[in-house]
């Protein structure tokens, strides 16, 4: 990991990018095995802890998801402590940043965050938006994102 870091130059971006591109060449049986392999494990990975396990499963669990086409709802529970968690944790969302001047609003439970124009949307929408999927969350929210 600390090698594909000096490799990307510290673009946590350009990381993900690269160790994502390097593991998918590699046979479908072989990344099949490795996921069987590891799936019944609660090992976490060295560079995460118990608090973003909840975001980082929601949110991965959509970027699968959405490109499938399936649909994928999210524990609203879980969805807004995953919010709150990326809110407050600054890298590598940085999401109070990029959404200064943006107060966010759940429409499907009691979360918001920030001040300024109103976005709202489910909290789903909101966490994908929070992480960086702006995209992605654009059709289900309103309001100036």
């Amino acid at each position: 990991m600390l090698g594909a870091a000096v490799r990307a130059r510290g673009s946590f971006d350009r990381l993900n990018h690269d160790m994502a591109v390097r593991h998918a060449a590699r046979p479908p049986g072989e990344i099949v095995a490795e996921l069987r392999r590891h799936a019944s494990s609660r090992r976490l990975p060295a560079v995460t802890n118990y608090r973003n396990i909840v975001p980082d499963v929601l949110v991965h669990s959509q970027d699968i998801a959405i490109p499938l086409g399936r649909d994928l709802p999210a524990p609203t529970a879980a969805a807004r402590a995953a919010a709150d968690r990326v809110w407050d944790m600054g890298w590598p969302f940085r999401a109070r940043r990029r959404l200064r001047g943006r107060r966010l609003i759940a429409t499907d439970t009691d979360w918001s965050a920030g001040a300024g124009d109103e976005i709202t949307g489910p909290i789903a929408a909101l966490l994908l938006l929070l992480t960086g999927r702006t995209a992605t969350a654009r059709p289900h929210l309103t309001g100036p994102l």
